[in-house]
């Protein structure tokens, strides 16, 4: 859907015209402004720099890069200096679009065909022939050939920015199709909107802070955002009035130098962002975040889609799990925050995002091969005999057996959970007898998980640990049962797992 802006920014008045009038009598700097002070052209009224001399010439070009009209005198510190001034500007200061006009009053110091070859002088001119009815028409056509030029210089420019602001659409677009997780998803897109309106060196983007929001159902909730470097993470009050706005006119909004993007999806949610800080949105700025935002609406749908996917499949593995866990000595959320922990075990050890997302999805299937385990093994209170031993530790073959030959990721990685979160990093668990390393990351997490949500909960054959002997416990089994690493990391991060704790509490007791 393309891109509408809603815009009451308003324009920037037009600068007026530069004149430089380099020339050592003064009464000409005089003269000249008093004969042109009602001069304008396309709204443009004239604004005039004095030299005096070659070099004050030379400082004021060095810092004025858009001076359109040169009144240039030759004869001045020196009988050539004015020529030494126009050669400078056309090669060494490589301007070719100032307008110059050699104004002499000694016509035989600087022969007329001459000055204009070699020097790419535009237009010569005598003092005395300069009334104000002829200085009104060489100013006139002299800055409407300025006009001209840079005008097909701006199309140049133009054309290369544009190109290259498609190159950025596309990579952007690629950036954004990515990401896995709305948070994600929004991140990036933050990223990517002030990265393309940055395609400009002249890009009036000096800082950014923004928000982006999924608005469905009268709610507008906030998904991520850029803070600035104030250290305050507090969301922009303004933001919400400024959704509001868009989402009433169903279109993105460019004022007050905020830039809210109004990107809809097939569904009845709306992707929002809102950008603080955007001094200026010019046209090619306007046309790329256009093409950019019919991505983002796909994109949107897309991440939409596989949300409700995920959703869905999380939903089926989270009641298989509690199918399982109904039959063992285990209570209700047990599985919830046990994949919760493992999330925010291997967050904080370092592995990729979406080996993060996978454990914590195939995490809730570790003890699958409880269901072929007979119910008196498995609501026994008291301890297990030999035999009934051997019969326990045989869900976790039994777990891998049920999973194993998926090609798909989340059952691929629930076998090996399924198969290895009873080995023991000193090798003494089951039914491998695998250790260290040789044990998968994802089961060495699980098993610290699953031991810590046992150690504080009621089982049916003992109560809950206080957290103090949970920390002791932890403590004696790092290296032995347990990795030490991930050990570490779970007691540098207890007060986490306690809140998850808290947020899932067991739904219902086991006798």
């Amino acid at each position: 859907m393309p891109l509408s802006f809603l815009t009451t920014q308003e324009a920037p008045s037009l600068p007026p015209w530069k004149i430089l009038i380099i020339d050592d009598e003064e009464d000409i700097h005089t003269i000249t402004k008093m004969a042109l002070k009602r001069f304008e052209l396309d709204g443009r009224k004239l604004c005039f720099f004095h030299a005096f001399s070659g070099k004050e010439a030379k400082e004021i070009l060095s810092t004025q890069k858009d001076i359109a009209l040169i009144f240039l005198d030759v004869v001045m510190e020196t009988d050539d200096a004015g020529l030494i001034v126009a050669k400078w500007i056309r090669q060494d200061l490589m301007n070719t679009f100032s307008r110059i006009v050699l104004r002499t009053g000694q016509p035989g110091q600087a022969p007329e065909e001459q000055v204009i070859v070699e020097y790419d002088i535009n237009d010569y001119k005598e003092k005395t022939e300069l009334d104000r009815k002829k200085l009104f028409t060489t100013v006139f056509s002299s800055l409407r050939a300025y006009r001209d030029i840079i005008a097909v210089e701006e199309a140049r420019k133009y054309q290369e920015v544009y190109r290259k602001g498609l190159e950025r659409v596309i990579s952007s677009t690629s950036s954004v199709f990515e990401r896995k997780s709305i948070k994600q998803f929004f991140s990036g897109l933050l990223q990517q909107i002030t990265s393309l309106l940055r395609v400009e060196d002249t890009s009036a983007l000096v800082q950014i802070t923004g928000v982006g929001a999924v608005y469905s159902e009268n709610d507008i909730k906030i998904i991520a955002q850029i803070s600035d470097d104030s250290g305050d993470d507090s969301i922009d009050p303004l933001a919400y009035k400024y959704f509001n706005m868009a989402i009433e006119n169903k279109a993105s909004i460019y004022q007050d130098n905020i830039l809210v993007g109004y990107f809809p999806s097939n569904t009845d949610k709306v992707s929002l962002l809102y950008l603080k800080g955007v001094t200026s949105l010019n046209e090619i700025n306007a046309k790329l975040l256009e093409i950019f935002s019919g991505n983002v609406s796909l994109a949107f749908d897309n991440l939409l889609l596989n949300k409700e996917v995920i959703e869905t499949q999380e939903e089926l593995i989270y009641r298989l799990g509690d199918v399982v866990e109904s039959r063992s000595n285990e209570a209700g959320n047990h599985i919830r925050r046990m994949s919760e922990v493992s999330y925010i075990l291997a967050q904080k050890l370092g592995l990729p995002q979406e080996e993060c997302d996978l454990l914590k999805q195939a995490a809730p299937m570790h003890d699958i091969g409880k269901i072929a385990t007979p119910d008196k093994i498995l609501l026994k209170p008291g301890k297990l005999d030999d035999v009934e031993m051997d019969e326990m530790k045989r869900h976790p073959t039994i777990g891998y057996e049920i999973l194993e030959g998926s090609s798909r990721p989340i059952l691929k990685a629930a076998a090996i959970i399924s198969h290895q979160h009873h080995e023991k990093f000193d090798g003494t668990g089951y039914p491998q007898g695998l250790s260290g390393e040789k044990i998968h990351i994802f089961a060495r997490i699980v098993a610290v998980a699953d031991v810590f949500d046992a150690l504080t909960h009621k089982r049916c054959y003992k109560e809950a640990w206080p957290i103090e002997q949970v920390i002791e416990f932890f403590l004696a089994q790092s290296g032995k049962h347990l990795d030490p690493k991930i050990v570490t990391i779970m007691l540098d991060n207890i007060d986490i797992a306690i809140k998850i704790n808290q947020q899932y509490k067991d739904t219902k007791s086991k006798s």
